[in-house]
């Protein structure tokens, strides 16, 4: 098959990586990819919200099967009018795709089919969501209602600063993005992330994993993307994952199904474990980044087989993946000043070494090569993976390879991945 796959990120380059081992994969282009991506297929320049760019490229390309990666061409409907074309692709319809661009509608829908979430209110007025501030108690959860690219969530200690904050989230600080908050009530435990697959009707369940949201060690600063995950997570247990299938995953399909949005897709359900059981915190409509990584490296059956049933509507006679047991641990390297300003175009060396480190893959995201150079060209550049017999091993071997072999005095990470598991 003669596969798209759209996108730039770390994610799209781990999902190249396996999609290149698949026997049903013969040819495979990436928009618009990045320095590392280029390595192992080809890409076209056309940006991943290049709406009439991508529509062009699959025209005149006339791919087999397309995958999107990253949100935003989901939310601007990208599968829609891909599917008027009659070209398969893998991806929820911007309806469906609203489980995570409207995290307002993510919500109503939680409530509307007894899916277990934190509580909440939703506003679009600075006054009323001032008055709700007021019936709740602290730390108080803002979350910008549209895509902020995973930054529009705070946190706030006190009323006064929550208060500050939402000044600033409705004066325009995520764009339209904030134009509508959602005031949640603050959930303790650990957080997972879980991935599934859907049809439409049938989810398959892949795995889980950990990320770290902060940017800084012990889980201090603002929040990015995220500075790195881990796979297995000790904590989500099978019997854990048993309870989020039948409570949140299934009872999301099944819900879409009925209201006539049918998810076919990758469901990623953002989970607290309280001691009440795991609760939604909030729905991606594609894979995680970083988790993409780790769940790629353990993954060990054929990812393009699978996405081929979920498009088909045929997931129930898929057969279930099969998962590498040795733990993965990926690491961002990002540019000094994320989440906020950064510098581009800083030289990074050392990068080919990775081929001398047993157990160490390295996936490039925010990258561009100029000159026979591999430059940083955004906030989140690289993602160090390194898999081994014991997760303390993986965490291991990926410091030691970017504090030996990788020269980029630009660059920073945190220090401190997996530090959950590590302490168990």
């Amino acid at each position: 098959m003669k596969v798209l796959l759209i996108g730039s990120g770390g994610r799209e380059h781990a999902l190249a990586w396996k999609l290149v081992q698949s026997e049903h994969v013969t040819d495979l282009v990436c928009a618009p990819g990045n320095a590392g991506i280029v390595d192992i297929a080809a890409c076209a320049d056309v940006r991943a919200d290049d709406m009439v760019g991508l529509i062009a490229l699959i025209q005149r390309d006339a791919y087999d099967f397309v995958i999107i990666g990253p949100e935003q061409p989901l939310a601007l409907g990208l599968v829609d009018v891909l599917q008027e074309m009659g070209v398969k692709v893998f991806g929820p319809t911007e309806a469906a795709a609203q489980l995570e661009s409207s995290k307002s509608f993510t919500k109503a829908f939680c409530k509307r089919h007894n899916i277990p979430t934190a509580d909440f209110g939703t506003f679009s007025d600075l006054k009323e969501a001032k008055a709700f501030l007021k019936t709740m108690t602290a730390p108080y959860v803002l979350k910008a209602d549209g895509l902020a690219a995973g930054k529009g969530v705070v946190i706030a200690q006190t009323l006064k600063e929550a208060n500050a904050e939402l000044e600033e989230f409705f004066s325009g600080k995520y764009g339209k993005a904030s134009e509508t908050v959602v005031i949640e009530e603050f959930m303790t435990g650990q957080e997972v992330s879980f991935f599934a697959l859907s049809d439409g009707k049938t989810g398959l369940p892949l795995i889980g994993a950990q990320d770290h949201k902060r940017a800084y060690d012990g889980d201090k600063g603002p929040n990015t993307g995220g500075m790195g995950a881990y796979s297995p997570a000790p904590v989500f247990t099978q019997e854990i994952m048993q309870t989020v299938l039948e409570t949140i995953i299934q009872p999301t399909i099944d819900g879409m199904h009925n209201e006539g949005h049918p998810f076919v897709g990758v469901l990623f359900a953002g989970l607290m474990l309280t001691q009440d059981g795991p609760k939604l915190i909030e729905y991606n409509v594609r894979f995680g980044d970083p988790e993409c990584q780790v769940l790629m490296r353990r993954l060990q059956s054929d990812l393009m087989e699978l996405l081929i049933a979920a498009e088909a509507g045929q997931l129930d006679k898929a057969s279930p993946p099969v998962w590498f047991d040795d733990p993965v641990v990926n690491i961002v390297l990002a540019t000094k000043g994320y989440p906020g300003d950064y510098k581009k175009g800083s030289e990074i060396k050392g990068l080919e070494k990775a081929l001398e480190r047993k157990g160490v893959t390295v996936f490039h995201a925010g990258t561009k090569s100029k000159d026979g150079k591999i430059l940083a060209n955004g906030g989140r550049v690289l993602n160090i993976t390194a898999q081994a017999n014991t997760l303390e091993s993986a965490v291991e071997t990926a410091y030691r390879f970017i504090d030996e072999d990788i020269d980029w005095p630009e660059g920073f990470c945190r220090r401190d991945i997996a530090h959950h598991a590590l302490k168990e």
